[in-house]
């Protein structure tokens, strides 16, 4: 006959906090074990895309000691929060502002 499992901690709901993996101990006996959540790693808050070079862990793995401060972020501009193309377009707007002063400036000149 089939050995009925109980949950050993938390409610008694499958939910995805609560997920668990059937394994037999030493003893013969079929135990639930409990299994964590998989993590999905950081991402770029612009793009939406997740950043690569940081590993994937929970949230609160991050802020313990687990992890080194120099591996939580990354040694990019804005600490690859930030994509290079997005500096392009900030360029690109300035060089178009400094270009449209200039006009502006060459045409007070011819007048007077």
């Amino acid at each position: 006959m089939v050995q009925r499992l109980t949950y050993r901690k938390r409610h008694s709901y499958a939910t995805k906090s609560n997920q668990t993996r059937v394994v037999k101990t030493p003893g013969g006996r079929l135990v639930y074990q409990t299994s964590k959540k998989r993590a999905k790693g950081p991402i770029c808050p612009v793009t939406g895309k997740r950043i690569q070079g940081i590993p994937h862990l929970r949230p609160t793995e991050y802020k313990r000691s687990r992890l080194a401060r120099n591996r939580r972020t990354v040694n990019r501009a804005y600490g690859g929060v930030l994509i290079i193309r997005a500096f392009l377009v900030e360029e690109q707007k300035i060089v178009k502002k400094v270009l449209k002063i200039q006009k502006a400036k060459e045409k007070q000149a011819a007048k007077s």
